[in-house]
């Protein structure tokens, strides 16, 4: 047990001095991040950080959700780093950012990837708490994350020679040092955050109907959606996952009545039939890029984390197209409606559209800023790991060629740096440019099926068999063949409704048919909800009536 050299009271915070020369603080757990406009949150850790994935996906979440505060993530993971690491790079890499949270996620390296080994432990146990101490001295707060899967199912299955112990056992050392860091979080204080457990659970969940599936494919650096489902307990464990907003409408006899989280309804109408509102969202919904998608849908992400729904009680029995600033984005009965649709996840919404826009430029902000600038931390961790080797060998002439190799790829380090970090600013000040949700106009109208009919004349005469078709985006949407009298009526291939919208009417001679005027003809038409009917002289022109 240290003894205590010196106590005062400084600021409200009983101060400690120890044996070992560190300040440390009444420890103090942290169950939720109290975030304000400017803080900063420094991920440290090693190559699953580096991998700029999770921390990317962190940010979309707080670029989305969190659209009026300017809160900067700054990556501190450099491939194959230990504790004693990250320790090395602390004064520049965290320090110098002035972070509010720091979170802390090493241990895949400490543990050697084999089985326990205890004097690995104690050191990985030293330098963590050196790394506590630290943090204490330039006032941030700690979230201890643990260390994540080892997949020894993926191992074995990658045809690469491994070590038996190695797969039996290492994935276990992991959960011991997660164990032992959940205590660690307790007793020092800071928040915790369990990648371990969701990683393992849903990994397994997922064998269940798939044997070989894997979120992590070399075993050791998760995949995007294993990195999703990272970035996913991260923000549970930090109080962050909840509904984006609900709206429940109320309409009948009387004007509509209102209950809405997430954003304030504005200009409400609405009959039995008929609804329309302004909505101003809090924030918009997170939006994952495609390929973590067995991640999104492992974790039922959309409902879970980001649910946006619209509830709608008392209209009259049908269908009804809901429109978004004009743009039609799905249709749903009345039935649906009373129990509510969830938008989420719906491309054709206008604000998931915004938010895929973010994240975009984010990716594209991690893909040539940060993992650049994460690149450039490398070469200094070799440096001072041969620095290490050369103080027990001083005469080693292959450590001191290897040393004045890295220190001169580190000439210009600092200047390299700030422009990776300008560059990210500037794409941020981008991102800031799109990610604040704009009001919106929500719309429910009675879906009335799109109908439509042609009479073709040609000369004066009925055109027989001619095939009339309506072309869309996706093709031919509708089609017919005009009857005795020059007349048909369009069906759907798939006999579904018809959607109103512009078309192209094509019209085509029929078999053993002499068409005077064209052998095909072809003009853009707007089909509206209700009854179309159209009139072709081909003499003259196409009119609607």
């Amino acid at each position: 047990m240290q003894t205590v050299r010196r106590l005062s009271l400084c600021c409200g915070l009983l101060i400690l001095w120890n044996a070992s020369g560190a300040f440390s603080a009444e420890p103090r757990r942290v169950d939720r991040l109290d975030l304000q406009d400017g803080d900063t949150i420094v991920f440290l850790g090693d190559s699953i950080t580096h991998q700029s994935l999770f921390t990317q996906y962190v940010e979309d979440f707080f670029y989305t959700r969190l659209p009026g505060l300017r809160i900067r993530i700054h990556n501190s993971g450099v491939g194959g780093a230990k504790a004693s690491d990250a320790l090395q790079r602390f004064d520049r890499d965290v320090a110098a950012y002035k972070p509010k949270y720091v979170a802390v996620l090493l241990g895949m390296n400490d543990g050697g990837v084999k089985p326990y080994d205890d004097e690995l432990f104690q050191t990985y146990r030293r330098d963590m708490n050196r790394i506590a101490d630290r943090i204490v001295e330039i006032g941030a707060t700690p979230i201890w994350m643990t260390p994540t899967m080892y997949d020894a199912t993926a191992a074995r299955a990658s045809g690469r020679p491994v070590p038996a112990e190695r797969t039996e056992f290492y994935n276990a050392t992991l959960a011991y040092y997660g164990a032992w860091l959940r205590e660690f979080a307790g007793t020092r204080g800071g928040a915790f955050v369990d990648l371990y457990g969701p990683l393992n659970e849903l990994t397994h969940q997922a064998r269940r109907d798939q044997a070989d599936f894997t979120m992590i494919k070399d075993a050791v650096h998760p995949d995007a959606p294993g990195q999703l489902v990272m970035a996913a307990a991260f923000l549970e464990d930090l109080q962050f996952a909840k509904p984006l907003s609900n709206i429940r409408i109320t309409v009948g006899s009387q004007a509509p009545v209102v209950r809405a989280t997430g954003g304030v309804a504005t200009e409400v109408t609405g009959t039995g039939d008929e609804l329309s509102f302004l909505w101003e969202a809090d924030g918009l919904p997170w939006a994952p890029p495609p390929e973590t998608e067995a991640g999104i849908r492992l974790l039922n992400l959309g409902h879970r984390w980001t649910r946006e729904a619209l509830e709608v009680h008392g209209l009259d029995p049908g269908q009804y197209d809901l429109l978004i600033d004009g743009e039609p984005v799905g249709r749903f009965s009345a039935e649906q409606l009373a129990r509510h649709v969830e938008l989420q996840s719906n491309p054709r919404t206008p604000q998931y559209q915004q938010a895929v826009q973010v994240a975009e430029l984010n990716r594209k902000r991690n893909d040539t800023a940060i993992r650049p600038l994460r690149n450039e931390w490398r070469d200094f961790q070799a440096a001072r790991r041969v620095e290490a080797g050369l103080a027990f060998q001083p005469d080693n002439e292959k450590l001191k060629a290897q040393l004045a190799t890295l220190q001169k790829s580190l000439i210009g380090i600092e200047e390299r740096i700030a422009a990776h970090e300008t560059l990210a600013s500037e794409i941020d000040n981008e991102i800031r440019k799109v990610n604040r949700p704009l009001p919106r106009k929500y719309e429910l109208k009675k879906h009335v099926p799109a109908e439509v009919s042609v009479r073709i004349r040609e000369g004066g005469r009925p055109l027989m068999n001619a095939l009339v078709q309506l072309h869309g985006l996706l093709g031919v949407m509708a089609e017919a063949r005009t009857d005795g009298t020059g007349d048909c009526l369009l069906q759907t291939q798939s006999g579904s409704d018809l959607d109103p919208g512009d078309y192209w009417l094509v019209i085509k001679p029929g078999p053993r048919m002499e068409l005077a005027a064209a052998d095909m003809f072809s003009q853009m038409v707007t089909v509206r909800s209700g009854r179309n009917e159209f009139e072709l002289q081909l003499e003259t022109c196409l009119k609607s009536q």
